[in-house]
């Protein structure tokens, strides 16, 4: 869930995430996977911008992951076949702070291959440069502070001042979201109001997709149940399978299952 917020940040506020890493506004579009490949690596904290000289990788995560590197290494390949002239800037973004040699690692080696990339810890940020424009103040709760609670209600000032309702009530979302990460919830809803994010674009996808979950595990314990009581009235495993839709051997497992009872 945390990465799919930073993920909506740096979708729709690519101006503010260019000032940051880039240092100036670069006028970014948002390049899809696929045209670097046709079978893409799965990741939902991928981000990949693209302008007239530049292709900027991000990935957003919330812990350490040792398949980063060769992920960095692998989509800077696939970024030089596709757009041989096109410099790569390539940056992970670590959310939550850990004591993991994982977050350290900027690299990937094998024998004499060698890649680098950039790596950023949020808390090791100063908290002023995440005050600066709407899109960033997200980020401020996560930046080096020892105050996480003062910082966000810095922020939650900050959203005020924002014009925009839509905009304003997406901010306000996306700041409480990442402030699970060092608050706990009663403190976070002091700072925020509900239903300023109840009306949020982030608020309603997590919404939408809590029911999506909430269907599909529905109907999984209903293909579940049938499954048990064919098994019950002696139907054989493959045509079982067959009218469920689960493969046999998911069929076995559930009649072991019964057997074990």
């Amino acid at each position: 869930m945390y990465d799919n917020i930073c993920k909506y940040l740096a979708e729709n506020f690519q101006a503010d995430l260019a000032t940051w890493l880039l240092g100036s506004p670069v006028e970014l579009i948002e390049l899809s996977p696929t045209k670097l490949s046709n079978e893409p690596i799965r990741a939902d904290s991928l981000i990949l911008l693209q302008s007239e000289n530049l292709i900027l990788h991000i990935e957003f995560q919330t812990d350490g992951n040792k398949n980063i590197p060769f992920r960095m290494l692998d989509y800077r390949v696939r970024g030089y076949r596709r757009f041989p002239d096109k410099e790569m800037r390539q940056v992970v973004i670590y959310l939550r702070k850990t004591d993991s040699e994982l977050v350290h690692e900027n690299s990937f080696r094998l024998n004499k291959t060698h890649h680098e990339f950039e790596v950023i810890r949020l808390w090791e940020q100063p908290t002023e440069q995440f005050m600066t424009a709407p899109g960033l103040l997200p980020f401020a709760v996560l930046s080096q502070t020892e105050d996480p609670r003062m910082v966000l209600s810095q922020v939650a000032q900050a959203v005020e001042k924002i014009k925009d309702q839509q905009q304003q009530r997406d901010i306000a979302a996306a700041s409480s979201i990442l402030a699970g990460l060092v608050l706990n919830r009663n403190v976070i809803k002091k700072i925020f109001r509900s239903e300023i994010m109840r009306e949020s674009v982030i608020y309603q996808d997590i919404l939408e997709e809590g029911e999506a979950k909430g269907k599909a595990k529905g109907r999984a314990e209903t293909t579940r149940k049938l499954a048990i009581n064919l098994l019950r009235i002696g139907m054989n495993l493959e045509q079982i399978a067959e009218v469920t839709e689960l493969s046999v051997e998911q069929v076995r497992a559930l009649q072991q299952e019964i057997q074990s009872l």
